[in-house]
Formats: C-alpha cells, sequence, structure tokens
C-alpha cells in the first residue's frame, strides 16, 4: 500500500464539494408523501441476467447491466437507446457528472469500461483492477473512482482523470455497496463479515471497520450525509441506521424478504429499500434517531435492485419472469431459473 500527499487544488476542490452538499440541502424538508405506487412499465429486450441500476439525472438515461453489456433506457419514454458492449460480467455503471463520463465494472473481465455521457460511447477500458469488480463508486472531490472487487477481496482506486490504477488495497472480506459523504469517508458494507468498512479518501487506507452484531449479510447501503447516517440492509430482513461518525447502530428497521440495494432521498427524508421478494419498503425518517415505515410496496419477484433520481424522486427497479430452476449438479449447486424472453421490464414507482 503506497502513501499519497494531495496537492492544495485538491484539497480546495475536496472542501468546496463538501460546501457545496450542505448547500445543496432543502432549508425546509419537502413533505413526504404517504406512500408510493407504480405508475409505469417498459418492457426491455434480452433474457440475460441483470446486477445494479444507476440513473443519470441530467439526461435522463437509467443503466441496467446486462451480463456482458449495459442497456441505456430512456426514462421519459422508455425506449432503448444505447447499448454499451463489451463489458463482460458489468455489475454496476458508476457517473461523473463533471467529466461527462461513466465506469463500469466488469466482473468476468476484470476491468473497467469509460464511456461518454453525451455520445454513450466507449473511449477506455482500464485493466490492472482486483479479480472480480462489482460495486463502483465514484468520489467528485478528488475525481476517483473505486472498484470492489469480490473474488480478491480488494478495493482498486483509479485515477478518473488518467484513468490509471492508484492503489488497491486488501479487505478480508466481500465488499459490497459503497456511499461517500462530504467529510472524505468511503463507506461499504462487508457481507460476509456484517461489517461497515471506512476508507480515509485522502490517505486511501481503511481506517475503520464497524461491526453490526443484528445483520446477516449486509448488502445494499445509502447515506443521509447531513444527519451523518447510514443504512444498512441485511439479509435476515433488517435495515441497520448506523451513526456515520461513531459507527453505533442507531436503530434497527424491518424490510422485506431478500433485500438487495437502498437508496435515500434527502429532499423528502425517505429511505427506499428493494426486495427480491416482491416489494419496494419505503421508511420515513422522522428524526436522525426516529424510522417509521410508510409502506410495502408491491413490485415484481426478483426486482431486488433500485435507482432513485433524487431530482424527480422516482424509483426504478427491474425484473421479469421466470422459468423453473434445474436441477442441481456437483459443479452448480445452487442453479438459477432462466429469464423467460420478452418478460423483462422496467418498473416505475412514483409518489402518491
Amino acid at each position: 500500500m503506497k502513501n499519497f500527499t494531495f496537492s492544495s487544488s485538491a484539497m480546495a476542490a475536496a472542501c468546496a464539494f463538501a460546501l457545496l452538499q450542505i448547500a445543496l440541502v432543502p432549508a425546509v424538508r419537502a413533505a413526504a408523501p404517504e406512500s408510493y405506487k407504480i405508475v409505469s412499465r417498459f418492457p426491455v429486450t434480452g433474457v440475460e441476467g441483470w446486477d445494479y441500476l444507476a440513473v443519470d439525472s441530467k439526461r435522463e438515461h437509467l443503466f441496467v447491466s446486462r451480463s456482458d453489456h449495459v442497456q441505456v433506457i430512456d426514462t421519459r419514454s422508455g425506449e432503448l437507446v444505447a447499448n454499451i458492449a463489451d463489458t463482460a460480467g458489468v455489475h454496476g455503471v458508476a457517473i461523473a457528472q463533471d467529466l461527462k463520463l461513466g465506469f463500469t465494472s466488469n466482473g468476468r473481465a476484470g476491468t473497467l469500461t469509460v464511456f461518454e455521457l453525451d455520445s454513450l460511447k466507449t473511449i477506455d477500458t482500464v485493466k490492472g483492477i482486483g479479480a472480480g469488480p462489482d460495486a463502483i463508486l465514484y468520489y467528485q472531490p478528488l475525481q476517483r473512482i473505486y472498484s470492489f472487487n469480490g473474488k480478491d477481496q480488494s478495493v482498486t482506486i483509479v485515477d478518473a482523470v488518467t484513468r490509471k490504477v492508484i492503489d488497491t488495497l486488501p479487505v478480508s472480506g466481500q465488499p459490497e455497496f459503497a456511499v461517500s459523504d462530504s467529510l472524505g469517508h468511503i463507506f461499504f458494507n462487508v457481507e460476509d463479515k456484517n461489517e461497515i468498512a471506512v476508507i480515509d479518501a485522502q490517505s486511501s487506507k481503511i481506517v475503520k471497520r464497524w461491526t453490526m452484531a443484528a445483520c446477516d449479510g449486509p448488502s445494499g447501503l445509502a447515506i443521509d450525509d447531513l444527519h451523518h447516517r447510514l443504512f444498512s440492509v441485511c439479509g435476515n430482513k433488517k435495515m441497520m441506521v448506523v451513526d456515520a461518525i461513531s459507527g453505533k447502530t442507531v436503530t434497527t428497521v424491518d424490510i422485506g424478504d431478500r433485500p438487495d440495494a437502498a437508496a435515500f432521498d434527502p429532499a423528502t427524508g425517505l429511505v427506499f429499500v428493494s426486495n427480491g421478494g416482491g416489494t419496494l419498503t419505503v421508511v420515513h425518517e422522522d428524526t436522525a434517531d426516529k424510522y417509521t415505515v410508510t409502506a410495502s410496496l408491491a413490485t415484481q419477484k426478483g426486482a431486488r435492485t433500485l435507482a432513485l433520481n433524487p431530482e424527480t424522486h422516482l424509483v426504478y427497479l427491474v425484473s421479469g419472469k421466470f422459468g423453473a430452476a434445474p436441477a442441481p449438479t456437483p459443479a452448480n449447486p445452487r442453479p438459477r431459473a432462466a429469464l423467460l424472453p420478452d418478460t423483462f421490464n422496467v418498473l416505475v414507482a412514483a409518489p402518491n
């Protein structure tokens, strides 16, 4: 592991970003809707599996990872506008608005694909990433990409401007979803350790690891940066609310079956959790320490991932219909059921 120093300009940019984040928080939070409902569905071609979703709110694009390519869908019309190809084993998409670039984490290829947000054309491939890149995060103050690698249990840090690898950090556990705050921290779940790990962005070191005793297999992670609260969703149908300063668990909230992803809307104080069992749990942040489940919206079985557009407050999920699972074999002891043709779709949830 290497140590790095940062220029005064980089430090100034980080400070400016933190101030901007604070300034953008509404002085008075908008009234939270009583509930959400599914308002539309967009049919999407293909029988491939999927993983993370991402939204480019500026261009109204939804990115859906599909095995070896990323489908780009116009959220206004539901039409497929582009395919980002050659992303073998793609998991996630990170959006760098200031650079007008997107980055994909390609699990089988062990690479990151770089594409232009405007043209949606691939312009570069970053190699030298740890084995099995999965979750991916862009940290704007230092213009860095963080790739969370499942197979070798590491985090690779990449300069998003030069597209060069800076460092790779050992995790000693299975990294999952990640978020950042305005104080220079990167947080990520460690699924097999029931932990949240904390990277100090300036030193590029893992500086803290917090155990969540009541959590089994944390996956999705969201953050309320203003109130320093992390929302970690767990396989035992619990959402842990964790103090992002001390690491202490503040409270636990009941959620749905097979949760995977989470998002927080700072304008309304709502936390969204997508559950593969077929529900969207909507939780209202009454105060920094008190939370109320306001809805358990029926979605579709398998709709385990989500993306939130914080400008429109719309939540996007995806799923389809499945055939029977094949019989287990020694090589594949837990086979997945195949997605049936012409059944994959995007679900759009909106406030009532």
